[in-house]
């Protein structure tokens, strides 16, 4: 198959490159590991057809192209709730702390209906004719004429400009070019800090917001654990229950099944045993997603390496980008710097 653009990944960077193709009528084909688009972005509809955010949740006002992309797709959001008592767990052998957040903090925004729904409204756009799933990508060769030939597990493509919006890390690791990268590039990537990498992300589903009644906002802030940081994730309508947050990265090693029963102690121990009347649960370990994580023992720091001046050159005569949320040289990790990335290859191939 043979187009002028080969965008390696549908997440957020991939698919909002591919709307600004489309619209300029430029022929492009966007490839994608996964069974489905979406990459670090995921919704899980559990429970009742509850929205849970596996992945990317959060914006704020700062997020203006972000926030011009929703507007532009007719997708509201709605304010991050906060209201009432919020704790902090500093100690195992003391109680927790309760405190009001302050009511002048900026307030943080969820997409009405789950993040997901911006990729939906993506793909419906784009077409999914643009969108080839289950494309692990093999190889990349550069050839005489300038062109690229990728070989994926199962096909071939030949494009005119390639961009990668892989985790910089994933792209050098897992995928071989004939005719290298520069090795200033791959020592870069290796000590790229890859977004969502080591989070334990989980959810859980209740008919009934109990903690609300009860004058609890849903906040939860711990040093002790397994929960680290916990929110309210009730749905827009406010119809559909549920509490979202992260988990100790340690975890990791232990059984879904071990992961569970601490967190229902733990929130046990913080809002009572109507906790234990729960509908689902919920847990994603993106260390585990091998189309987003490389298996490393290497320690980098959040946010380490993202929006470096080298993701801005191009390669290969500039027909090769690497782009992606930690490329942006602002926002870089957020759901802001994978659009912000899109927009900056955008003009460099147009």
């Amino acid at each position: 198959m043979k187009t002028d653009v080969l965008i390696i990944g549908a997440g957020l960077t991939g698919l909002t490159l591919g709307y600004q193709l489309k619209q300029k009528g430029i022929p492009f084909k966007i490839i994608e590991a996964r069974n489905r688009a979406g990459g670090r972005i995921n919704t899980i509809y559990s429970g009742q057809e509850t929205p849970i955010e596996m992945g990317a949740t959060w914006l704020s006002t700062e997020h203006k192209y972000l926030l011009s992309l929703l507007n532009e797709l007719n997708i509201p959001v709605f304010e991050q709730f906060m209201s009432g008592i919020a704790l902090f767990e500093s100690l195992s052998t003391a109680p927790p702390q309760h405190f009001q957040i302050p009511a002048n903090q900026a307030p943080s925004y969820r997409m009405s209906g789950g993040t997901s729904r911006l990729i939906d409204a993506l793909i419906d756009y784009i077409g999914k004719d643009h969108i080839i799933l289950n494309q692990v990508v093999k190889k990349i060769e550069h050839q005489e004429n300038n062109e690229f030939q990728i070989y994926t597990n199962n096909a071939e493509y030949i494009s005119g400009k390639v961009i990668s919006t892989l985790p910089p890390k994933l792209l050098v690791n897992t995928i071989k070019f004939t005719l290298e990268l520069p090795e200033k590039l791959i020592s870069l990537a290796n000590n790229t800090h890859t977004w969502m990498g080591e989070s334990i992300k989980f959810g859980i589903t209740f008919q009934h917001p109990f903690w609300r009644t009860q004058n609890y906002s849903g906040t939860v802030f711990s040093n002790v654990g397994p929960i680290t940081e916990l929110y309210d994730h009730c749905s827009v309508e406010d119809n559909k229950y549920a509490l979202k947050g992260f988990l100790q990265s340690p975890l990791c090693h232990e059984s879904e099944e071990n992961r569970k029963s601490k967190v229902l102690s733990q929130l046990q121990k913080l809002f009572g045993d109507q906790v234990l009347h729960y509908v689902t649960y919920e847990e994603l370990l993106w260390k585990n997603e091998k189309y987003t994580s490389c298996d490393t023992d290497q320690f980098l720091l959040p946010h380490q390496n993202n929006g470096n001046e080298h993701y801005q050159d191009g390669f290969f005569n500039n027909n090769f980008y690497v782009g992606g949320s930690e490329t942006s040289r602002t926002y870089g990790g957020y759901m802001e710097g994978a659009i912000l990335s899109a927009n900056f290859i955008f003009k460099k191939i147009t």
